[in-house]
């Protein structure tokens, strides 16, 4: 017999299910236990010893230009999130043919595609994760852990494929798309909760008022010497490069906010003191990684001894 309470979500069945949900996703009453875990996560120290090690074995990669390109500083954003939708498109697209009679050997030629697209994108992955903050680093790590056991898991089910085992080799399928799956879901974490890969300048448009803005003396800038101002309430870089010329560029590098003004100057660029990107001065440029996106930088003009700025359209 079917209740009417139950039906609006306060019968005995329903409340129970409402209440496992509330334990485990965010509600009004709290976070829930996902993003619990994913906070412990975050605040474990014990992932940083093996994150700094492995860290130092990436960053020492003889990679040479290809590291960028593995940034995804061609394409203007990180390329890793580009290219993992090969392997995931290629075990969703098996595990559907798993369902359906007569296409074993298309969802094991889509394993197999799978896994050869995996490797590259993960090298990508592991360039990009290397030159993140320490936070973002455990959660990264853990987001590659669940990855690394769907690869193993996909390859044991091509394995059990071709030796002829068709149900162990759907069930390590299946058993491969969940676990990447939650890979996915912790990368989603990292991209988006922790704004890892995220381009740090993009709101500065949105917070400098249109027009020329005052920073104060042209005699109080000292020469060749990078100092931080303020445009309404975004932090720059001021550099006076001349008697008269003088650069300035948003302080917070586009990568990971790091303070620009504390960087170095050389052949015309600043390089991050966090994580070496390197941004022309002339234009905001990024014109070394791992940043993929352009600094914003200002015009400037001095009017009567007083140095003025107005942001630079990106189209400029």
């Amino acid at each position: 017999m079917t209740y009417a309470s139950d039906l609006d979500g306060h019968g005995p069945a329903n409340g129970t299910v409402l209440r496992a949900l509330e334990r485990v996703l965010p509600s009004a009453s709290g976070p829930g236990r996902v993003l619990l875990a994913m906070d412990r996560v975050e605040r474990s120290t014990v992932l940083d010893g093996p994150a700094g090690r492995l860290g130092r074995v990436v960053r020492a990669l003889p990679l040479g230009r290809a590291r960028d390109a593995l940034h995804g500083r061609w394409l203007g954003h990180p390329a890793h999130p580009v290219m993992v939708q090969v392997p995931i498109g290629a075990w969703f697209s098996a595990a559907v043919l798993d369902l359906l009679p007569g296409q074993r050997r298309a969802a094991g030629a889509l394993i197999g595609v799978g896994l050869a697209a995996a490797a590259p994108a993960a090298v990508a992955g592991w360039v990009d994760w290397a030159e993140l903050q320490r936070r973002q680093m455990r959660v990264g790590l853990v987001h590659a852990a669940a990855n690394a056991t769907g690869v193993w898991l996909y390859a044991g089910s091509l394995a059990a494929r071709l030796r002829g085992r068709a149900a162990l080799g759907k069930a390590l399928g299946f058993a491969g798309l969940t676990v990447v799956g939650v890979g996915g879901a912790i990368g989603g974490h990292l991209a988006f909760r922790q704004a890892a890969g995220a381009n740090r300048t993009a709101s500065v448009p949105d917070l400098v008022e249109p027009g020329w803005h005052g920073i104060g003396r042209l005699a109080d800038l000292p020469l060749g010497q990078t100092v931080r101002r303020h445009v309404d309430d975004v932090a720059v870089l001021v550099l006076r490069e001349s008697t008269d010329r003088v650069h300035v560029l948003v302080d917070s590098c586009s990568h990971a906010a790091g303070p620009l003004s504390r960087g170095t100057i050389e052949d015309g660029c600043v390089r991050c003191p966090w994580h070496g990107s390197v941004f022309r001065l002339e234009d905001g440029w990024n014109v070394g990684g791992p940043a993929t996106a352009p600094q914003p930088v200002f015009d400037t003009r001095v009017v009567d001894g007083r140095v003025e700025v107005r942001l630079r359209a990106p189209e400029a």
